[in-house]
């Protein structure tokens, strides 16, 4: 029963047919009893069935003609109602012609009845058809938006359809075709008309449209160039059609992370899942950004078993939630005895170090925690790792280690020497280092949406700021397939794409959110610790691997008794500053404390 009445095409031109044919008779015959002030004589009404059969021909030819039986009665707008317009100019002036040249056939005719129905027509179809948008806007929260389809596919056709069946609250009212769309400008998809994206900017105008859906992927350059192109003519609202389970899709909103994430084209998913597939996995900082996206892809590929270390319990039972079947275990990673023992006792083929205090300021601000957990901590799983013959460790590191300015960018430049130059024995051991992950929890990004939502000012440190960005799962996966291919001692180095300014991404963030006259920016000045600019490289001789994303960082040789003398000594310091700067010389720290 529910079937019968879901709107179609078909169905929607039969219902405006009939009632178009109804209507036709209703403002026909008011025209007679306007014209004969309501008292009609009977010899002017011999020719009145014969006279609106004609008309009512004539008049859905040319509704048909001008489109006006595919609209969707919701979406009715005023290019619609213009259609209708013409349709009746074009059906009443083939109707006088007609007149004009066999005259005596008509006799009596009241020819004023034509010009008088011909108003009356117009009203009574216009107003019927603009009833639904009327009584839509006037007692519905949200009116439909006329809006325009960038790209033209069958995601294309399928949010068409959406529109027909009351599903979103937009109205699709032009498609702009893409140069991979192929020669297809000014065909139609659902009744809906194909532009090249060259005319966007006189058809928004034309047409009114004031939201935008885009139903392909294109390349980073090419999206930001369309969305600054949107929003110069004034498109805020911008959606998205994303694929949500294998066959169901969904509209979101364009984010930054679209804009700006790179998206690696030398993801190799078969050699990840070989890496990971039935393998143990020992997961440290499981609950962070990094850690808990890493448990994730394992999970997918398959590891046979996921030992979750944490010393956050909330951000331990946050992923455990996800992966129910993960062996949890809230651990300080500093604890070298019952590193040792969960190292002896669950005995893991892979194990990815990710847990580390990441927060420069604070780490600035608090020297020796930081020191005693991104050094000793990772000592420790290093050690550990060694002594119960894990075979792969992988280190996440950072762009902050490469010339450091700050205490953490120097820890982390520690635990890359050691993992370097410790005696590994069995366990290949690796280091990957990589810059900003889009969405983390240390990232501007959350802050800058924050700051947006709460009505601004929205606070860069510096306007020449930059930083190097990556969405948190490629960076992950980019992660395990270095591991994967790892022999050990290298400092592997992610590609991460061209550096973004920060102030760049602020105003793209406040366009999005449509609030560029509502929202100022402000500079706040270099936190402690913080650079102008990150680097993912100490020199230039880096060496090339057979995948484009990934490089390998000369190796830094340093006699490994010395260094663990110096380790021992940094983690006794008092002043952890100096301790750091005797292994890390190019350290190089403003006194902010």
């Amino acid at each position: 029963m529910t079937a019968l009445f879901r709107p179609t095409v078909s169905k929607r031109i039969l219902f405006f047919l009939l009632v178009d044919i109804v209507l036709s008779l209703l403002s026909f015959y008011m025209a007679y009893l306007l014209r004969f002030n309501f008292h009609i004589p009977e010899r002017y009404f011999v020719h009145f069935w014969s006279v609106w059969a004609l008309l009512v021909f004539f008049k859905i030819g040319a509704m048909f003609f001008f489109k006006s039986y595919f609209i969707i009665w919701r979406f009715f707008g005023f290019g619609d109602a213009a259609n209708i317009v013409k349709a009746h100019i074009a059906a009443y002036g083939l109707f006088v012609v007609i007149y004009l040249l066999f005259s005596p056939v008509f006799q009596p005719f009241p020819r004023s009845v034509i010009l008088i129905d011909f108003f009356l027509s117009i009203l009574f179809i216009g107003l019927l058809r603009a009833s639904k948008r009327f009584w839509n806007e006037s007692f519905r929260e949200h009116a439909v938006k006329p809006t325009l389809l960038v790209g033209a596919n069958s995601k294309t056709g399928t949010i068409i359809q959406s529109a027909l069946k009351d599903e979103i609250d937009y109205y699709p009212v032009a498609i702009a075709a893409l140069e991979n769309d192929g020669n297809i400008r000014d065909a139609y998809i659902h009744n809906v008309r194909i532009y090249d994206i060259e005319r966007i900017a006189e058809v928004v105008k034309e047409k009114q449209i004031v939201s935008a859906i885009l139903t392909e992927t294109v390349k980073q350059a090419e999206l930001r160039a369309l969305v600054d192109r949107l929003n110069a003519l004034e498109i805020k609202e911008i959606k998205q059609v994303k694929l949500l389970g294998s066959e169901h899709e969904k509209l979101e909103d364009l984010s930054i992370e679209d804009l700006l994430a790179r998206h690696p084209k030398d993801l190799d998913l078969d050699v990840i899942e070989h890496f990971i597939q039935d393998k143990t996995v020992l997961i440290t900082g499981a609950g962070g950004s990094i850690g808990s996206e890493i448990v994730r892809q394992c999970f997918l590929f398959g590891a046979a078993s996921l030992v979750l270390v944490d010393n956050g319990e909330y951000n331990l039972y946050r992923i455990g939630e996800e992966v129910p079947s993960a062996d949890l275990r809230l651990i300080d990673v500093t604890d070298e005895k019952t590193m040792d023992s969960l190292m002896a006792s669950v005995k893991p083929e892979i194990v990815i170090h990710a847990a580390a205090y990441k927060h420069v300021p604070i780490c600035e601000h608090n020297p020796k925690p930081a020191v005693w957990n991104n050094v000793k901590g990772t000592k420790c799983v290093i050690d550990a790792s060694i002594a119960h013959a894990v075979e792969k460790l992988v280190i996440i590191s950072t762009d902050k280690a490469v010339r450091p300015t700050s205490v953490m960018g120097a820890t982390k430049r520690v635990t890359e020497l050691y993992a370097q130059n410790v005696e590994s024995r069995q366990t290949e051991i690796v280091a990957v280092r990589f810059g900003n992950v889009l969405g983390s929890s240390g990232s501007v990004i959350p802050k800058f949406k924050k700051q947006i939502e709460n009505g601004g000012p929205v606070t860069v440190t510096h306007p020449d700021m930059t930083r190097y960005f990556m969405l948190i799962p490629e960076a992950c996966q980019l992660v395990l397939q270095t591991a994967a291919m790892a022999k050990g001692g290298e400092l592997f180095i992610l590609d991460m794409g061209e550096p973004v300014k920060i102030i760049d991404l602020a105003k793209q963030m406040i366009r999005l959110y449509g609030k560029e006259e509502m929202i100022d920016i402000v500079f706040s000045g270099l936190r402690p610790g913080e650079k102008l600019y990150e680097e993912l490289l100490l020199d230039e001789s880096e060496q090339k691997t057979q995948y484009s994303s990934v490089f390998i960082a000369r190796p830094t040789r340093y006699d490994i008794g010395q260094l663990t003398d110096d380790i021992e000594a940094l983690l006794m310091a008092e002043n952890k500053v100096e301790a750091l700067r005797k292994i890390v010389p190019e350290f190089t720290r403003e006194d902010w404390l």
